[in-house]
């Protein structure tokens, strides 16, 4: 935290959610999951993935709706697949949540990876809009993803579920980069699910 109480992803600009919870960081196995079920084309991998998911999420946790977080047409197109719908479905089935595809990507996107954490939040700016008329109004809303690295992708999409009238935004991620080397990250605390949660204050 800084002297303003800000944690180091409110600091670069991830501000579109209110919490967000990971199952474990984005290296060794499960890494090489991801990457199996996500570029390997491994579908199956979301049932396990999801109990990964479902163990990261504090039971005390409400929502309305699961938000899978979209992809361009022109990305799942070539993927054949969104593997955050098949996440975004697992969790559906174990909390009874209906999964709800609120937002979509309106603009393609160039990759993140090498880009600043600025230029990470320029790449997404304005990448997502709601779908029909305040389709959300007042919900919870668990958005669900894959990989989380700054957030900045993250608060994009939360930032129009916000437009969509959504009460509470919670990101929920399989894993997150560790940054630690680059940036402060005292933000980040173990709960007694071993997942990593952050809190907005």
């Amino acid at each position: 935290m800084d002297e303003k109480g800000r944690c180091g992803l409110c600091r670069r600009g991830a501000r579109g959610f209110d919490s967000a919870y990971s199952f474990g960081f984005y290296e060794g196995p499960l890494r090489e999951l991801i990457h199996l079920f996500k570029y390997g084309g491994v579908q199956t991998l979301a049932t396990p993935l999801g109990r990964f998911l479902a163990q990261a999420l504090p039971r005390d946790e409400q929502f309305d709706v699961i938000v899978p977080m979209p992809l361009h047409w022109r990305k799942r197109w070539r993927r054949g697949f969104n593997q955050s719908t098949l996440l975004a479905r697992e969790i559906s089935r174990r909390i009874q949540v209906p999964v709800r595809r609120a937002v979509r990507r309106v603009r393609f996107t160039s990759a993140q990876a090498g880009l600043t954490n600025a230029k990470r939040r320029e790449n997404v700016s304005g990448a997502f809009r709601a779908r029909g008329r305040s389709p959300l109004k007042g919900m919870r809303v668990l958005l669900v993803d894959d990989v989380m690295t700054t957030g900045a992708t993250a608060a994009s999409c939360a930032r129009a579920l916000r437009m969509a009238g959504a009460g509470r935004v919670v990101l929920l991620t399989l894993a997150r980069v560790d940054r630690r080397l680059s940036f402060d990250l005292q933000f980040i605390d173990t709960n007694s699910s071993g997942s990593l949660e952050h809190a907005k204050s």
